[in-house]
């Protein structure tokens, strides 16, 4: 096996010297998309004039999760835990046992990692009504393995009680938060911060996210494509170019992960003759990818199906558009995958 830090290839370029990235660059790419900026923050205050029990904690993170918009808005209200996400959990526990509606926000990795068993037992063993919301989910970071959370889904769909979200865009971001503050349970949802793309509601005006659903974005006779978080910007972007070719590729969006929408995944999965291809930004161990396979299967639903996916490794560090080619997840890389299936 490979170890870590020996030689690898590198990537030339046509003069033959290595091809330059940057970690530095650490922004989702969509073209053609208009983009909301902040859309949890303010969202979160909006919701937060409703519900005078909504607080909200972050552990030193709150200006890269767009908690600071809450933070300015309601300093009352807003608890700056520091870098102890621990803490930042066992308190968000505490209040919410004390009848309040807590949102603690971090990094997706923190979370998943370094907080797991205070989450488990202070959290979801006691079905509290905690908002888990973390930025840097799968490979929108740069950063390398430490910021990476590839495996976060995986985590988080083995706890009981935990309700599971990878939103797409900015159009569910917004829609979720009053839905996940009026759920009266643990939620853990990723994010995508700063400005973030408005895709569903360009290509389905009538989009409204639906806690626990699934919705068709886009139809399509030959292929089906059932994705989550921002992989369904870059199936729809995929299958406009697919259709150029003659191939008809239908976008099933997933944004709610636990619990799943078995029964549109095998309404959708049943019609005959197309590929079935599920596609997320996450380890293709334990993520979107399995639990739909799992859910055909023991149903004896049995398309042609394959998975478009993080690999089981500990990703590289570089710039984003150079990362999500590597590793597959580029709307050319999606499109050059399907193809290979047909």
């Amino acid at each position: 096996m490979k170890r870590k830090y020996e030689p690898r290839r590198v990537k030339l370029g046509p003069d033959g010297k290595p091809i330059a990235t940057s970690a530095m660059i650490a922004s989702l790419s969509a073209e053609g998309y208009d983009t909301v900026a902040a859309p949890f923050g303010h969202a979160l205050v909006e919701m937060a004039r409703k519900d005078e029990k909504i607080v909200g904690l972050s552990a030193d993170l709150a200006k890269y999760t767009d908690l600071h918009i809450f933070a300015r808005a309601m300093p009352d209200r807003f608890h700056q835990m520091g870098m102890a996400e621990q803490l930042l959990m066992s308190a968000a526990a505490g209040l919410a046992r004390e009848g309040f509606n807590p949102f603690a926000t971090t990094y997706a990795v923190f979370a998943a990692r370094r907080a797991y068993d205070f989450i488990a037992m202070a959290i979801a063993e006691e079905n509290l009504p905690v908002k888990i919301v973390c930025a840097l989910p799968g490979l929108t970071t740069g950063y390398g393995p430490s910021h990476q959370a590839t495996e976060d889904l995986a985590i988080f769909r083995g706890l009981p009680n935990m309700t599971i979200i990878d939103p797409c865009d900015a159009d569910d971001i917004m829609g979720m938060v009053p839905q996940i503050a009026a759920h009266d349970g643990p939620v853990y949802s990723r994010l995508l911060r700063g400005k973030v793309p408005s895709v569903l509601t360009r290509h389905k005006p009538d989009y409204k996210f639906q806690l626990g659903k699934a919705q068709v974005i886009r139809d399509g006779q030959d292929v089906l494509i059932i994705s989550t978080g921002f992989m369904t910007m870059r199936a729809l972007d995929a299958a406009e170019r697919l259709a150029a070719d003659r191939i008809e590729a239908a976008v099933l969006h997933v944004p709610t992960i636990k619990p799943l929408d078995i029964e549109t995944i095998l309404a959708e999965a049943r019609k005959e003759g197309r590929l079935v291809v599920t596609a997320e930004n996450h380890s293709v161990v334990g993520g979107l990818g399995e639990a739909v396979a799992s859910t055909l299967l023991t149903n004896r639903v049995t398309p042609s199906f394959h998975m478009i996916g993080l690999p089981d490794q500990f990703l590289e560090a570089g710039a984003l558009p150079t990362l999500h080619e590597m590793y597959g997840l580029s709307v050319d890389r999606v499109i050059e995958q399907i193809k290979s299936w047909l």
